[in-house]
């Protein structure tokens, strides 16, 4: 009879065993990571992000300056050059409300001939004021009397009227006023005498020309 076996005999079983082979493996748990959390499996891992040098910043700002000066030095040299050459870049400034025209008889008219050229620029609005005027008045004409020629004639007086009064007569003034040209004085001299002689005519309304007052 064999003797009784010991229980740790059990215990110390090769695991290299034929029982202990075909024992299946356990199975692995599977784990999920982000993406760019993986890979290494570190989760402290640092990025590097490369900095700006400050010396390359530096320079850029400073050829951004030098670039700057030169183009202020070029605009400068322009405008010297302009001066010289007698070109005077005027800005539109009246009427305030809407600019057509550069007009700034306090500065740019020497004292002694402010005077005139502020009775002048009165009688080129004098002008202006009465062209509308007659707009007005012939309109409220033509509808008593159904005679729209009268309208259109008072309508070709003001739109040719207000303009050419200013480029042939007294633009010319307000520039020979500036630069004392004396061309510039003739031209004015020139067309304010058939200025006055229109107003005079207009006065007048003889009926040879103005058939049909349209003038008023």
């Amino acid at each position: 009879m064999s003797p009784n076996p010991n229980p740790l005999d059990e215990e110390n079983v090769n695991p290299t065993a034929s029982g202990a082979a075909m024992a299946p493996a356990p199975e692995k748990k599977k784990s999920w990571m982000p993406a760019g959390l993986g890979g290494s499996g570190k989760l402290g891992a640092t990025i590097d992000i490369p900095l700006e040098d400050p010396r390359k910043k530096e320079k850029e700002l400073l050829a951004w300056e030098e670039d700057l000066r030169r183009r202020e030095l070029d605009i400068k040299q322009r405008e010297n050059a302009m001066d010289r050459a007698g070109v005077t870049v005027e800005v539109k400034n009246w009427p305030p409300f809407y600019p057509i025209i550069h007009h700034d008889i306090a500065s740019e008219i020497p004292i002694h001939a402010q005077k005139l050229q502020y009775m002048a620029f009165g009688s080129w609005l004098g002008l202006i004021a009465c062209l509308v005027w007659n707009v007005v008045a012939v309109l409220i004409e033509s509808i008593h009397s159904d005679d729209v020629v009268l309208f259109l004639f008072a309508i070709i007086y003001a739109i040719f009227g207000c303009p050419l009064s200013y480029i042939l007569w007294y633009r010319p003034l307000y520039s020979a006023m500036r630069t004392d040209s004396m061309v510039t004085f003739v031209q004015f001299f020139v067309f304010y005498s058939i200025h006055v002689g229109f107003c005079v005519i207009a006065a007048v309304t003889p009926p040879i020309i103005f058939k049909g007052k349209t003038l008023t």
